[in-house]
């Protein structure tokens, strides 16, 4: 089965709706493939694949960039975590960035680790628990960059798997 998906990234809060924001996010997705090169494995990405299967790793990477003539604070990027996906892990190299995850489709966010409140039976009563929610629950990954110097690019990512 092949499968297709589209994607949508959002700029909260970075600017007023009257005035174009200076900031600029370009999304690249990556087919992830693993591969040996002279006897050692290796990855490399095949960008902007046109479908793709079960199981196969996908690498979303969203450049951030500040093309105005001053830092902004506190820049805010979502990025939805696609339909017949699961989240896996963040992409290395994330500095001076807070990292947040929902499992509500982006309406509350937190660091993780996440909890959540179940209901189970134990000894025939209903008791709630709070347990530590998997990375593959995630829906919504928000990058909170502290400072977004002028003239700044920054790289922002997490991969999933298609199910």
């Amino acid at each position: 089965m092949k499968l297709k998906f589209a994607l949508m990234i959002t700029l909260a809060g970075a600017a007023a709706a009257q005035t174009a924001s200076p900031v600029s996010l370009n999304l690249v997705m990556s087919l992830v493939k693993t591969v040996k090169v002279d006897g050692k494995t290796t990855e490399q990405f095949a960008p902007s694949p046109k479908t793709v299967l079960p199981g196969d790793v996908i690498r979303q990477v969203v450049t951030v960039r500040n093309s105005g003539g001053r830092a902004m604070k506190n820049v805010p990027v979502t990025l939805p975590v696609p339909k017949n996906t699961r989240y896996l892990a963040p992409e290395k190299g994330l500095d001076d960035v807070r990292t947040e995850y929902s499992i509500d489709q982006g309406k509350t966010f937190a660091s993780a680790p996440l909890m959540k409140k179940v209901t189970v039976t134990e000894n025939g009563r209903s008791v709630v628990k709070e347990v530590e929610v998997k990375p593959s629950e995630y829906t919504t990954v928000r990058w909170t960059v502290s400072e977004l110097r002028a003239d700044q690019t920054l790289k922002l990512g997490y991969r999933i798997q298609v199910k």
